[in-house]
C-alpha cells in the first residue's frame, strides 16, 4: 500500500473511531473551521496496546463565530474516555497552544477519570493537566461543556473551567452515582449526586444540547473585551429612563433598566442565588456586575461571600469594569453561619477587592448599605471610582431596628416611630454624601444615564 493510501486508510479509522464525537465538534464551530492536531497520538501502555488510536481524545483548532478557538473533545466511546498519559498530554499539547495564540479553548467533557491501567503514568499526567488548566486561568477562557458523565479526576477541568454547560441529563460528580448511593443506603439518580441543580456550584449554565452551549460561548465572547472589544453599539437608548425602579428595586428590574436591550449573562445562578454575577454591556461597555437581591438586604454567609470573591477575580483577570449594586447587611446571625469560616472568607474577600482596583469600580446603593455590608461594598477603600446611592436607600452604620432598640433604652418611646425616625435620619444617604463618602444621591430611574456617564470616563 502506498503511503498516500496507507494516510486514508489510518485517517478513516480515526473517524471511525470517534464519528460521534466528532459530529459534536462540528455542532459548536463554524462548519469546515476545525483543524486537528495530533492525530495519531496514542498510550505505549502494553495494558492497552494500540487499540486506543487518538487516545480517545481529538483536539485542535477552529473558529467559533469567526473567533479563533481551541478544542479538546474526550471521546466517551474509547475506554470510557478515561483520563491516561498519553491522552493527558495530548490535551496539555493543545492547552499551551490556546495559551500562545491568546485563544479560548473549549473542553467536550465526558469521562469516567483515569485509565487504571496507565497506573501512576495517568496520575501524572492528570496532575500536569490540572497544573496547566490553573495556569490558563485569568489568561485564556476556559469553557467546559459536559454532554455525558464526567467523574473522578476529570471533574477537576471541570472546577478550573471560567465557564460549565450541564448538557441536559450530564452528571459530573468525583465519585460514582452508584458508589454515593451504596454508601448513602438507598438509591439517588444522577441528577441528585451530580446533576445542574445539587448545589455544588459547578454549573455555570444548564443547555439542552451542544448547540445550545455554542450559542452561550458565543454570548460571552461577545461581551468580552479581548475578543470583541470593551466597547460596541448596543442600538440602546443611552438616555432610557426606568420610572418602575422609583417604586420597586429587585435583580431583575436593574437587569431590565440598565443593560443594553436587558441583555445580561448570569453566572453562578445555581448556587447563592441572593446574589446574582454577571456580565453584558452598559451603553455599549463591556461590565461584569454584582447585584444583591433581597428586599430586606442580603446577609453575607459563607456561600454567597466565596461567589462574590470568586466573581471579582474572574472580573479583574478578564479586564471587565465591576458595577455593584449594592443591598447588604452584616454577617447572617445564625447558629449555621457562625459555626462556618464565613470570616476567613471575608478575610479572602478583602484580597479580592483590592485586587479589583486595577479594573474600573462603581458601586450603587439601591437598598441598604448597613454595617460591615458597607464596609465591603459600598466604601471607596478598596478603589472604586464612584460611589452613586439611591435616595431612597438607607446607609449608616447600624440598621433602624437596631438603632431604635439603642433609643429606646435611653428614652423610651414607641419602637415603630423610633425606628421610623431613624431610617429617616440616621440612614438618610444625603448623611454619607455630605461626608464626601458618596458623589451623588440619585433618582433610581437615571441609574442608567449615571453609569454610562461614568463608563465613558474610565474606559
Amino acid at each position: 500500500m502506498d503511503k498516500i493510501s496507507l494516510l486514508k486508510s489510518r485517517k478513516d479509522s480515526l473517524r471511525q473511531e470517534s464519528s460521534e464525537v466528532r459530529e459534536k465538534i462540528a455542532t459548536l464551530i463554524d462548519a469546515d473551521s476545525f483543524v486537528e492536531l495530533q492525530s495519531y497520538s496514542y498510550s505505549q501502555s502494553e495494558f492497552y496496546g494500540e487499540s486506543a488510536q487518538g487516545e480517545g481524545v481529538v483536539t485542535g483548532f477552529a473558529t467559533i463565530d469567526s473567533n479563533p478557538c481551541y478544542v479538546v473533545a474526550i471521546n466517551d466511546k474509547v475506554l470510557g474516555g478515561g483520563l491516561g498519559l498519553g491522552n493527558c498530554n495530548k490535551i496539555v499539547n493543545c492547552m499551551l497552544k490556546a495559551a500562545e495564540a491568546g485563544a479560548p479553548i473549549i473542553y467536550l467533557l465526558s469521562s469516567t477519570g483515569i485509565l487504571a491501567g496507565d497506573g501512576v503514568d495517568s496520575l501524572e499526567g492528570v496532575a500536569k493537566l490540572l497544573s496547566t488548566a490553573e495556569q490558563l486561568k485569568g489568561n485564556i477562557p476556559q469553557f467546559a461543556i459536559c454532554y455525558g458523565k464526567v467523574l473522578g479526576s476529570a471533574t477537576l477541568l471541570v472546577a478550573l473551567s471560567d465557564y460549565t454547560y450541564y448538557v441536559d441529563g450530564a452528571c459530573v460528580a468525583f465519585n460514582s452515582p452508584f458508589v454515593i448511593s451504596a454508601k448513602a443506603g438507598t438509591t439517588l439518580n444522577e441528577e441528585k449526586v451530580g446533576g445542574a441543580a445539587n448545589g455544588s456550584g459547578l454549573c455555570t449554565f444548564r443547555v439542552k444540547d451542544v448547540a445550545e452551549a455554542r450559542q452561550g460561548v458565543i454570548n460571552v465572547l461577545n461581551v468580552l473585551p479581548y475578543y470583541n472589544g470593551e466597547y460596541q453599539d448596543s442600538n440602546d437608548d443611552l438616555n432610557r429612563n426606568a420610572e418602575n425602579l422609583n417604586d420597586k428595586v429587585c435583580a431583575k428590574c436593574l437587569i431590565s433598566a440598565v443593560f443594553d436591550n436587558g441583555n445580561f449573562i448570569e453566572l453562578g445562578n445555581t448556587f447563592a442565588k441572593e446574589v446574582v454575577t454577571g456580565i453584558g454591556r452598559v451603553g455599549g461597555y463591556s461590565v461584569a456586575s454584582i447585584i444583591f437581591n433581597d428586599e430586606n438586604g442580603v446577609e453575607l454567609t459563607q456561600e454567597n461571600v466565596e461567589k462574590v470573591k470568586n466573581f471579582l477575580y474572574y472580573a479583574t483577570d478578564n479586564g471587565l469594569p465591576i458595577v455593584t449594586f449594592v443591598n447588604t447587611l452584616g454577617v447572617k446571625q445564625d447558629g449555621k453561619t457562625n459555626a462556618s469560616t464565613v470570616l476567613l472568607s471575608i478575610g479572602n474577600l478583602i484580597t479580592a477587592l483590592n485586587y479589583a482596583a486595577d479594573v474600573p469600580q462603581i458601586n450603587v446603593i439601591t437598598g441598604k448599605a448597613i454595617g460591615l455590608g458597607y464596609t465591603l461594598f459600598a466604601s471607596k477603600a478598596y478603589g472604586a471610582n464612584y460611589s452613586f446611592a439611591f435616595a431612597n436607600s438607607e446607609v449608616g452604620a447600624v440598621s433602624s431596628a437596631v438603632g431604635a432598640e439603642m433609643e429606646y433604652a435611653v428614652n423610651k418611646g414607641d419602637k415603630e416611630e423610633l425606628k421610623e425616625k431613624f431610617a429617616q435620619i440616621e440612614l438618610d444617604p444625603f448623611k454619607a454624601a455630605k461626608g464626601g463618602y458618596l458623589d451623588e444621591v440619585i433618582e433610581p430611574q437615571y441609574v442608567r444615564q449615571y453609569l454610562i456617564a461614568a463608563l465613558q470616563m474610565l474606559i
